[in-house]
């Protein structure tokens, strides 16, 4: 039987000995009902997006919550002219995960992770690899393990219109 999200997620934390804490949480209908429901402010969940690369291969995109990517400042960083969000059944083939649970941890291939400098010294919420759960870990931490690119790679959220 195939390991469950949340197992797979759980199995690489520890494989890369990161100390991580999984919470179940009601279904939430935005990302800041998500953050109140673990007490966080929005910019304490870490959104974890799945970026398609010009030449097909994928990057991990970690954004804090009350914060959207840049593109223009991915792009410089990544060295590339052309990035995008894949179609979420890309993702999931990608990552093994579903939209709304896509996190590094336990992800089918281990692509390349770039976080956004403002994660850093927090401790945030992010996904878990399965709905209704999320996985509470220090970005530090998470950032080594990884070797990630940190950079500012974001912009303050545009307001809904």
């Amino acid at each position: 039987m195939a390991e469950s999200g949340r197992g797979r997620v759980m199995t690489d934390a520890a494989a890369r000995g990161l100390d991580i804490e999984i919470v179940e949480r009601p279904a939430a209908d935005s990302l800041e009902s998500a953050a109140r429901l673990l007490g966080l402010e929005p910019a304490g969940i870490v959104k974890s997006l799945v970026v398609r690369r010009h030449d097909g291969d994928y990057i991990f995109v970690l954004v804090p919550g009350d914060r959207q990517i840049s593109w223009a400042k991915l792009r410089a960083l990544v060295g590339v002219n052309k990035l995008s969000l894949p179609h979420e059944d890309l993702a999931l083939v990608a990552t093994g995960y579903a939209r709304g649970t896509i996190t590094p941890l336990g992800s089918t291939t281990a692509w390349p992770v770039y976080a956004d400098e403002r994660m850093r010294g927090t401790r945030v919420a992010m996904g878990a690899g399965e709905h209704g759960y999320s996985a509470f870990v220090d970005a530090d931490a998470l950032i080594e393990a990884y070797g990630a690119t940190v950079a500012d790679i974001t912009d303050a959220l545009k307001p809904r219109s």
